[in-house]
């Protein structure tokens, strides 16, 4: 008994050692919070807010991981390459639906934004807390994890997305009462019901901004022959896309190549043909909300006549979801201030109580 009391006394004091030289090596190093999307990473430091938002996209040699221009074509660099790369370089996204498709290329793109960030202003290694959809396996946990700390993290903790934008939104989460989230990124739609600081009701989706891209896509190549990349149809979604019925409808001319002669052409296009084009992933984002609802505890599903939905994220941005998410519910529909920073603001309010919310977050030890 005396040699297992020992033992039981020998780790409870290592691991108070280690507490305490974390907390010391925390004052010396720059610790980040980092929203990990599939169309942008922002990265904010603790007491400066966001510091860094650049498209999550890496150009590399083709046929191998090298990053080209010395590990540094990463971000806004190799966006501008999207589409317009030649036969010996390739730009890629290393997340899809919001999670790691390509673990090395992550790797790189990760150790970038670190070092970018980090610079020489600290002396140590920094721990890192990184947004993830609430929806992905342990298994997809784990890469993110294993992909930070190869980066340069010296701990990584893990945040559900819903829980860093509902903070970053300024929702009351740690009240009883219910706050409810809809935050539509590239390549997820997170829906959360949250109260006492915790997800009483989550539903993720794989369906986001890229969905209405790769609609447009689909619908101009079907009905027009004409063949865009995603970049285009990006700019097409965000100048006349919308969801719900404008006051006055938008036209645009849009170039591509045409499928049948293989030239270049260009055709105007109308806002209620790319409304069209979208139903089907706003049908989907709609029937998660509707789901999420549905499974609500009565008291909460009852706050939220009063409290209302916010969201968030880029999608929301589309013109008039929020009218389309309200008509739907029947409840009060409104969007966050500056929504596509809410899940980069909210980790970095994480770092500032790191030493009080540490132990609810998924962790990795370096």
């Amino acid at each position: 008994m005396c040699g297992v009391e020992a033992d039981s006394c020998r780790q409870s004091n290592l691991k108070g050692f280690t507490v305490i030289l974390d907390t010391i090596l925390g004052w010396f190093s720059k610790d980040m919070g980092i929203d990990l999307g599939t169309c942008n990473t922002l990265v904010c430091v603790r007491n400066e807010g966001i510091v860094l938002n650049e498209p999550s996209v890496v150009a590399v040699r083709r046929g191998t991981n090298q990053v080209l221009n010395n590990g540094e074509a990463v971000g806004l660099v190799a966006k501008e390459m999207l589409g317009k790369t030649p036969g010996s370089i390739t730009a890629i996204r290393p997340l899809k639906d919001g999670v790691i498709s390509d673990f090395e290329i992550t790797e790189a793109m990760l150790s970038y934004f670190i070092r970018k960030v980090h610079g020489r202003g600290g002396l140590f290694r920094p721990r890192v807390v990184i947004a993830v959809p609430s929806g992905i396996t342990a298994v997809e946990r784990r890469a993110v994890i294993d992909s930070a700390e190869r980066a340069g993290a010296r701990k990584v903790f893990l945040v559900d997305e819903p829980m860093a934008a509902g903070i970053g939104a300024g929702l009351p989460i740690t009240e009883p009462t219910a706050s409810m989230i809809v935050d539509i990124g590239g390549g997820t739609t997170e829906v959360a019901i949250m109260s006492l600081a915790d997800i009483s009701t989550c539903e993720s989706i794989r369906i986001g901004g890229d969905n209405f891209d790769e609609a447009l896509i689909n619908h101009l190549k079907r009905t027009y022959n004409l063949l865009i990349g995603e970049p285009r149809a990006e700019l097409v979604k965000i100048q006349i896309g919308s969801a719900a019925p404008l006051e006055q409808e938008m036209t645009m001319e849009i170039a591509g190549r045409d499928t049948i002669s293989g030239l270049p052409r260009k055709i105007v296009i109308t806002s209620e043909e790319i409304r069209e084009a979208f139903k089907e992933p706003i049908a989907g984002i709609i029937e998660t909300v509707m789901r999420t609802l549905e499974r609500a505890e009565p008291e909460l599903a009852a706050d939220l006549i009063d409290n209302g939905v916010t969201i968030c994220g880029g999608g929301s941005l589309l013109r008039g979801m929020d009218r389309v998410l309200s008509n739907a519910t029947g409840l009060k529909v409104v969007h966050a201030e500056d929504p596509l920073t809410c899940v980069a603001r909210g980790t970095s309010v994480y770092l500032e109580n790191l030493e009080i919310w540490k132990d609810t977050l998924d962790q990795g030890w370096s």
